[in-house]
């Protein structure tokens, strides 16, 4: 499966590297896997993270170039430390002996070779808690079928309905495209939602979507799509905490946080949809303290 590094089309970028042999692709890494966080997390979707938390594994590198990403600091592959797919599953067991709710893989793509063979293997091992493939929704789906059978719980995001936003703020005007097929692609693997007697996810999707500042029209036409599409199927968490960083201070409307009125709207149009299955989120969660540092604890 490493072969898959060769001129590499794991992702939709298809940028055709040979990252085995130490070409760096657009995610910024070679074949090489870069960790960059392993912790305890506290603050994902309740019935992800319950009280004792999400074994959230940060990998370095990152599909999209969004320009207001939150965790910069690895998506452009500046931070993080090498480790081997064996290293890897002795953290998937490190974060089940710390009472992690699930085992979170976030912005993995870039690394499905290394991922799949340690989970095959940390499955064949006795890792009992769900893992969920935790994903900026910029996916292909032949790609998500080698995780068949491996994941449990799939946590993407829903950026965009506008091609013009997926080019402009994620350079990517293919985003909705492939995030639609590729949501297809992760209901169909692991179907309606399923919980445990404590209110925790134990398989389905939940997508996320950030409502950003002056876009309320663009976020009203990716729920329609949401709910129109999968109904109940899903679970939709309509997030409000877009952080503008000192890179956004010049932007002509990312510089400024989002605003009770516009976040309110979309949640008004989620009811009026008849979205049910859904989380909400308060404004602060609008700051940059909820940023974990990505300093390799726990790799």
């Amino acid at each position: 499966m490493k072969d898959l590094y060769k001129n590499c089309r794991l992702c939709p970028r298809e940028c055709g590297v040979d990252r085995l042999n130490g070409e760096i692709g657009f995610c910024g890494k070679t074949a090489e896997l870069s960790l960059a966080r392993a912790a305890l997390h506290m603050w994902e979707e309740p019935c992800i993270s319950g009280e004792e938390g999400s074994g959230t594994v940060f990998f370095s590198g990152c599909c999209l170039r969004c320009v207001y990403c939150q965790n910069r600091e690895i998506a452009i592959g500046d931070s993080g430390k090498i480790v081997s797919p064996q290293r890897l599953e002795e953290i998937f067991f490190e974060l089940q002996a710390q009472g992690a709710n699930n085992i979170n893989l976030v912005t993995p793509t870039h690394y499905l070779p290394h991922i799949v063979s340690a989970l095959r293997s940390a499955k064949n091992n006795g890792l009992k808690i769900p893992v969920v493939y935790n994903t900026g929704g910029y996916e292909k789906a032949e790609s998500l079928r080698l995780l068949d059978g491996l994941v449990d719980i799939y946590l993407p995001d829903f950026k965009y309905f506008s091609a013009e936003l997926g080019k402009t703020l994620s350079f990517a005007s293919d985003y909705t495209d492939h995030a639609m097929s590729s949501l297809a692609e992760m209901v169909r693997q692991v179907g309606k939602p399923v919980f445990d007697d404590r209110g925790m996810m134990k398989k389905g999707v939940i997508v996320r979507h950030l409502v950003l500042p002056e876009q309320v029209e663009d976020s009203k036409k990716v729920l329609k799509y949401l709910y129109e599409t999968y109904g109940n199927d899903i679970f939709i968490s309509i997030m409000s905490q877009y952080t503008p960083l000192e890179a956004m201070k010049d932007h002509p409307y990312l510089s400024r946080k989002l605003t009770d009125a516009e976040y309110d709207e979309v949640v008004d149009h989620a009811v009026d949809l008849g979205i049910e299955n859904g989380f909400l989120q308060d404004g602060e969660a609008a700051e940059e303290s909820f940023i974990p540092p990505f300093d390799n604890s726990g790799v």
